[in-house]
């Protein structure tokens, strides 16, 4: 399987964004771990742009990347060593050190908890029950890990069955055309509107089955869209119109959420709804086409950045609640804020990969390869001529 640069590049701004959008968090009305004082109602139109899409794209993408690693594999025994050595543990390590802070600082700023975070990590994170307003232990945003394992191990189920050529062809003739777009959408609509009404996720592997049955799909799909140059072909073809409507979708989505800003009557909660869905899947299909036709080519910094954007969504989010502990504590202007926010969370980011990866017992923990050790040149004897 030839290396797709463009998807790695999709990848790669597909958590660059969802980074940004838990900046947003803090300063949008919606619930959130910790909050600006003066959260501001306006920031829901800019967030919905990528609310609806961020996540499944990013399973999308994930099950793209899954079919290289599949091809890679001596069996389906050693995929599913490599995917647990990665993903589960840094999810571990990630639930017992990278998040107890976040629980922390929700405790601090909106419940009345009056102790320091080592007497918190040491005596009351390992409650395992309701504490207060939250459950803890808890994993909060790596959740996509543990959803991604499950439905990596379910991968393997799936792709080991027999008939594997036939199911590939399958879906080259099944997303074939304009189906690959309306196709998925219409699934979508059926799912999470017509049947369910999903507007968000719970975050809890039991009871989140309306979001299992969008992400798991889009899983799949990524894992045989990376051997289907012909359904490929067609998303290149199609990017355009595939903009434009979810261009539209979200137009109908901001729209919506500008005239009711207190409650949303149920017709316009519907037409809102559907119009979420539509655009998810029109902004998804866009984006790979803009990746296939415009991005698929290499650059120095794409290795680096491909490495890096795990350890970036690990660390991310409890930058971001820690930085903002302290930035609430000065009292300055939400707009202030954020303007320190993005830098900041950047930059620690940054040092969490950049010196994680240098430490070999760290990288496993971060979700990094064992480093190879350069072996030295062998050294050549002397030839006749210059003795």
């Amino acid at each position: 399987m030839e290396r797709h640069y463009g998807m790695d590049w999709l990848r790669i701004g597909a958590f660059g964004l969802l980074i940004l959008y838990h900046i947003g968090m803090v300063f949008v009305p919606w619930g959130f771990h910790v909050k600006t004082a003066d959260p501001a109602a306006w920031v829901t139109v800019p967030m919905l742009f990528t609310n609806p899409w961020r996540l499944t794209l990013l399973f999308v993408v994930s099950g793209y990347a899954s079919r290289a690693l599949w091809l890679k594999s001596r069996g389906p025994g050693q995929f599913v060593a490599n995917r647990s050595w990665r993903l589960v543990v840094p999810l571990l390590f990630g639930v017992a050190v990278i998040v107890p802070p976040q629980s922390w600082v929700e405790l601090r700023t909106q419940w009345p908890y009056p102790y320091d975070f080592w007497t918190f990590w040491t005596r009351h994170y390992w409650y395992f029950g309701d504490f207060g307003p939250i459950i803890l232990p808890t994993w909060n945003h790596l959740w996509f890990v543990g959803y991604l394992y499950l439905y990596t191990l379910g991968l393997v189920l799936v792709a080991s069955l027999p008939g594997g050529a036939a199911a590939q062809t399958m879906f080259d003739k099944l997303f074939a055309g304009t189906r690959v777009l309306w196709l998925p959408a219409a699934y979508l609509l059926m799912t999470q509107v017509v049947v369910f009404q999903r507007w968000s996720d719970s975050h809890d592997v039991i009871n989140d089955g309306v979001a299992h049955l969008a992400y798991f799909p889009a899983f799949l799909f990524g894992f045989a869209l990376a051997g289907s140059e012909p359904v490929m072909r067609w998303i290149a073809r199609l990017w355009k119109p595939a903009l434009a409507i979810g261009l539209a979708g979200y137009a109908v989505t901001a729209a919506i959420d500008i005239a009711y800003p207190a409650r949303i009557p149920w017709l316009p909660g519907r037409i809102m709804l559907a119009a979420r869905y539509i655009q998810a899947w029109m902004m998804i299909a866009a984006l790979i086409g803009i990746a296939e036709v415009y991005l698929n080519r290499d650059h120095r910094w794409r290795p680096m950045l491909t490495e890096a954007v795990f350890p970036f969504y690990l660390i991310h989010q409890t930058v971001i609640i820690v930085a903002m502990y302290w930035l609430l504590k000065l009292a300055l202007p939400a707009a202030v804020e954020f303007v320190v926010l993005v830098p900041v969370t950047a930059l620690g980011c940054w040092i969490f990969y950049r010196y994680g990866r240098e430490l070999p017992w760290l990288r496993p923990l971060i979700g990094l390869r064992y480093a190879r050790r350069d072996r030295p040149e062998p050294t050549r004897p002397a030839s006749p001529e210059a003795a």
